[in-house]
């Protein structure tokens, strides 16, 4: 058997479960040397239970055209918008567009644990708590 050798790796964002070969994720998949239906079948089946949350993607491509891809939890930003229940964050953080509780920022930080440079669901619920400041989210009981 041949060596593969890796060719590119590459970071997408897609909604899970339901992504299209479509513009803008198709053009660039085909760009970097994927099979844009290939992987779109492939990632809607690996992500079907997340049912349109945007979630991350790394994707490795081989120099024979094959790839592998690694399911990232959601953002941070998505997982705050949708806990304060907001449609986007402020673009100052003075103006504060939603509240949300520490207690709802450690459940953020235990589903992003394994994505998180962070020592404890504690450390990594802080973190959390700061990009919702950024956002114009209030944190109450921080």
């Amino acid at each position: 058997m041949a060596k593969r050798e890796l060719t590119e790796q590459f970071k997408i964002m897609a909604p899970g479960g339901s992504a299209t070969p479509a513009p803008p994720l198709g053009p660039v998949l085909g760009a970097k040397g994927v099979n844009p239906g290939q992987f779109i079948q492939q990632f809607n089946a690996a992500t079907a239970a997340l049912n349109g949350k945007v979630v991350g993607c790394v994707v490795t491509v081989y120099s024979d055209r094959s790839f592998e891809f690694e399911i990232k939890s959601s953002p941070a930003s998505v997982l705050i918008k949708e806990a304060a229940g907001i449609d986007k964050g402020s673009g100052e953080p003075q103006n504060i567009v939603g509240k949300i509780t520490f207690d709802q920022c450690r459940k953020i930080a235990e589903e992003k644990m394994a994505d998180l440079n962070a020592g404890s669901v504690d450390a990594g619920a802080r973190i959390i708590a700061g990009t919702a400041r950024s956002m114009g989210v209030q944190v109450v009981g921080a």
